[in-house]
């Protein structure tokens, strides 16, 4: 499976509850906080559901 870094670009403040959610299950916590994660469909899911939260890079 391919990894990609996931960074929290814009504040969750005014957000969805669900999309809120969504963001802390993806493991980030604070603006500029990263992660790498399995790009899975699960994943891609969860990122198509914030994509104007976050930024994905390849690894």
């Amino acid at each position: 499976m391919m990894k990609v870094t996931i960074t929290l670009k814009k504040s969750v403040i005014g957000s969805k509850p669900d999309q809120v959610a969504t963001v802390k299950a993806l493991g980030l916590k604070k603006t500029n906080s990263s992660v790498e994660q399995e790009l899975t469909p699960q994943i891609k899911g969860m990122l198509h559901k914030v994509r104007h939260l976050v930024e994905v890079k390849e690894n």
